[in-house]
């Protein structure tokens, strides 16, 4: 199985970087000045639908601009501040491959890459697992 990223997520001949500042801008109004650590890699193949994810979690502490959620994909709903605690309950209606990453680095676990099987033809009703 071949995966093809969408239109738009990293243009070709684009660093993974400069495509991740300019997707934040884009979709968030924020300016990334400089990316510190990848946290974090989740893959999740979906065999059955015939795609593949594959999501790098960057931090960084030079974030400056408005926050203006403008994404034509639909992917970014809603932007806020909140505590770790507070962000743990927000993620209880996320997909397991959202919820579960986040979760783990925000208790400061440390594992870099996770992997999940998305088992199903459709995305809203598929069931989602950890391989």
């Amino acid at each position: 199985m071949e995966w093809t990223p969408p239109g738009g997520v990293i243009d070709h001949g684009e660093s993974l970087l400069d495509g991740l500042t300019r997707e934040v801008f884009e979709e968030t109004g924020l300016v990334v000045s400089t990316w510190s650590d990848r946290c974090y890699t989740v893959t999740v193949d979906a065999p059955d639908m015939g795609w593949q994810m594959i999501v790098e979690a960057w931090e960084s502490d030079q974030v400056s601009g408005e926050i203006c959620v403008a994404d034509p994909d639909g992917i970014v709903e809603e932007v806020r501040h909140t505590s770790a605690v507070d962000a743990l309950d927000l993620l209880t209606a996320s997909p397991l491959w959202v919820r579960l990453p986040v979760s783990a680095w925000l208790g400061g676990d440390l594992e870099t890459h996770y992997q999940f099987a998305l088992r199903g033809t459709d995305r809203a009703t598929a069931r989602a697992e950890r391989t």
